[in-house]
């Protein structure tokens, strides 16, 4: 055995590597890599439980790792008795080399630390991609990120795509976002009845924020369309029905839907009004007397107050004056100016 482990493979710069240092080696980097995988598993077991955010306890886990395997590389090749100062040059046409033949895998490894350090896509947070697909990141790797949408699919993406493209965070700084769910009700209804009607169901959603001075449930009258008024829910959920936009969104329709019929309101569906300009040369009400019909009526005026969230909005904001700046949806907003609301300026 001792001969086995004493027989001489190579020699380099005058030190001859060994049967023997060489399973040392090899024996060092592979307690090196079991002992980072060991401290990770024990940070990540520490995610839920530390004081500290998810993104602060992963970048200690990543430095730790890879701290732990290169200590490991470097105590495996002074066991092989090579002098790293002069193994400098040789590994510096080795670097070159490799470097050549792997620079798509060095750009991700160098991607990934970039993504860690600079802190605008954390793991835990919910973004958004070019492509449309949404997920929640759930481990920045050396070469890839890993995300999972809400079905549960994991999305293998190369680190470099996260820094070269664009990318929504829905949930930076672990802030909430306000969201906008269309709905629409027949013309002719009492847009009172429908507000109230409306706001009442959104605030018993278990998952919707209470109202503050910065942040309200509001219903924007958006649009009149061919067969209905269109209106939106305007509303802060919490952070963790954030991140599950499809569901959230179902909950707040469902809800919204059940409030209508309650109401009474109607829940219009596309159709054609047929105008007849004369019967067997009648026209008007005499038309409609000779088919036995009465004309149209009138829709009678509502007799409950109207009140205009939209409206109330930009008073707030104009009262508040510019020192206090805008709310923090005013700019998302600002692209249903030209929707028009309730006989008012544009929302906020």
């Amino acid at each position: 055995m001792q001969e086995i482990t004493s027989f001489r493979l190579v020699s380099i710069g005058g030190t001859p590597i060994t049967v023997g240092g060489v399973l040392t080696a090899l024996l060092m980097i592979a307690a090196a890599i079991l002992v980072a995988r060991l401290i990770r598993s024990a940070l990540e077991r520490v995610r839920d439980r530390a004081g500290l955010s998810v993104s602060s306890v992963y970048i200690v886990e990543k430095l730790v790792g890879y701290a732990v395997v290169l200590a490991g590389v470097f105590a495996a090749l002074t066991t092989l008795g090579l002098n790293l100062t002069s193994f400098a040059v040789f590994a510096g046409a080795i670097g070159v080399g490799v470097g050549l033949g792997l620079q798509g895998v060095v750009r991700e490894f160098v991607s990934g630390l970039v993504i860690i350090f600079d802190r605008q896509a954390n793991v835990g947070d919910f973004i958004e991609l070019e492509t449309g697909a949404r997920g929640l990141i759930m481990e920045v790797g050396p070469r890839a990120t890993r995300l999972r949408d809400n079905d549960g699919v994991d999305i293998i993406l190369p680190n470099s795509k996260l820094i070269e493209n664009q990318v929504t965070n829905w949930t930076l700084k672990r802030q909430t976002r306000r969201i906008h769910v269309p709905f629409s009700a027949a013309y002719g209804c009492d847009k009172s009845v429908v507000r109230e009607a409306v706001l009442k169901a959104a605030r018993a959603v278990p998952f919707t924020l209470p109202d503050t001075e910065a942040r309200r449930t509001q219903v924007w009258l958006t649009g009149f369309g061919e067969s209905a008024m269109n209106f939106e829910l305007v509303v802060w959920p919490t952070l963790d029905a954030v991140k599950r936009p499809a569901a959230m969104q179902a909950a707040y329709l469902w809800a919204i839907d059940d409030a209508l019929r309650d109401a009474g309101v109607e829940i219009p569906f596309p159709q054609l009004d047929v105008r007849l300009r004369s019967l067997f040369g009648h026209e008007g009400d005499s038309a409609m007397a000779a088919l036995g019909l009465e004309g149209p009526r009138a829709t009678p005026p509502s007799q409950s107050e109207s009140h205009n969230d939209a409206a109330e909005t930009l008073e707030t904001e104009a009262a508040a004056g510019p020192a206090q700046g805008p709310d923090p949806g005013a700019r998302e907003s600002a692209r249903n100016s030209g929707r028009g609301s309730e006989g008012a300026g544009p929302p906020s």
